[in-house]
């Protein structure tokens, strides 16, 4: 059965169909963090099938208790992903991210499995190369014995959001390392690129303004932020407001610069915004508004409201993982039945 894999530099979600029309997710932090080993320790860790890792005196504890174990006690956690791709300072991060791709994923049901993998458009304010990322997180799925293949993170929003619009319109993930755009025309993109700030650049400024640990910023964030709300001058929320706003207007001001080097058609583009840092309460009004205010030089018609991933949520975390999904379930219909490509993704969103 096709799947569909977000590796992102905060979450690694795997997305595969369930029963019916539904779509089942699994979902690990993308972190991992040291402990010392005992029995009691290991014990403990096994009774709560924790995903940790061995060695010598050393345990590695991965995904969400990571994050938790943190937070209680006040450890910081280790990355293996930074800025949106494999982190060259950290000497674990292949390993570490190998068996959280594991866990989610799981084993293929059948030999050829396909598999579509999100990966980073080449970032338009950084050096960063994602090629060797990409590259990387394809073998270790490899690996795992599926089939494989690499789709732009902002046209797996196209494809998880936008199929009511015939796959046209502009995909845009606010992920934790980077966010991700593309402008698709007929679920072929027209421009895709990336820039180096998401949701890890407002922690960092936000720790370094109001001197508040970065791992207590992003618990903060998650839990007890809201675009709708006051808060007093010097607070944490504060300061995420402020710079929530800063990176909203650099990624449209970015968006408008690569529009005005191509000539888009003379269609109605909507756009659909996902990705965990955009979940915040009111993240998607404030967007709305930059955008009527920015003056792009295409017409858009609308803001799209992320559309439900589960069947009792509306959660952007999930979009670029069932975007995935859908590009793989697309391509296992094109390999039975031959049609355009915006034909092909339909059937997958409705299958």
């Amino acid at each position: 059965m096709a799947k569909g894999l977000d590796v992102g530099t905060m979450n690694i979600i795997c997305a595969e169909k369930g029963k019916g029309d539904s779509i089942s997710f699994a979902q690990q932090r993308n972190a991992f963090l040291k402990m010392e080993a005992g029995d009691l320790a290991q014990n403990m860790l096994d009774s709560a099938k924790i995903l940790y890792t061995q060695k010598d005196d050393t345990i590695n504890v991965l995904g969400e208790d990571a994050f938790k174990f943190s937070n209680v006690f006040n450890k910081s956690i280790r990355r293996p992903m930074k800025q949106g791709i494999i982190s060259p300072e950290e000497k674990e991060s292949i390993p570490m991210i190998k068996l959280i791709i594991e866990r989610v994923l799981g084993k293929p049901e059948k030999d050829g499995e396909i598999v579509y993998i999100s990966v980073p458009a080449s970032p338009v304010d950084s050096k960063v190369n994602v090629l060797y990322h990409s590259k990387t997180v394809e073998a270790l799925a490899k690996r795992a014995g599926y089939q494989t293949n690499l789709i732009d993170e902002g046209l797996a929003v196209v494809f998880s959001e936008l199929g009511d619009s015939n796959f046209t319109g502009i995909g845009i993930s606010v992920g934790a390392g980077m966010t991700n755009i593309t402008v698709a025309y007929l679920a072929t993109p027209i421009v895709s690129f990336s820039i180096a700030r998401g949701g890890d650049w407002i922690d960092e400024q936000v720790s370094s303004a109001t001197g508040v640990p970065n791992e207590r910023v992003t618990a903060i964030k998650e839990t007890d932020f809201s675009f709708n709300s006051e808060y007093e001058i010097g607070s944490v929320q504060g300061a995420l407001a402020l710079y929530y706003d800063a990176l909203i207007t650099y990624i449209i001001a970015n968006l408008k610069k690569k529009l005005l080097e191509v000539a888009p058609p003379d269609v109605e583009f909507p756009i659909a915004v996902a990705g965990g840092s955009s979940r915040a309460k009111g993240f998607l009004d404030v967007f709305e508004k930059r955008i009527s205010e920015a003056n792009l030089p295409i017409n858009v018609s609308k803001v799209k409201k992320n559309r439900s991933a589960t069947a009792d949520s509306k959660d952007p975390i999930y979009s670029i993982a069932r975007g995935c999904l859908i590009a793989a379930l697309t391509r296992e219909d094109a390999e039975a039945v031959p049609a355009a490509p915006e034909e092909k993704a339909k059937k997958a969103v409705t299958a």
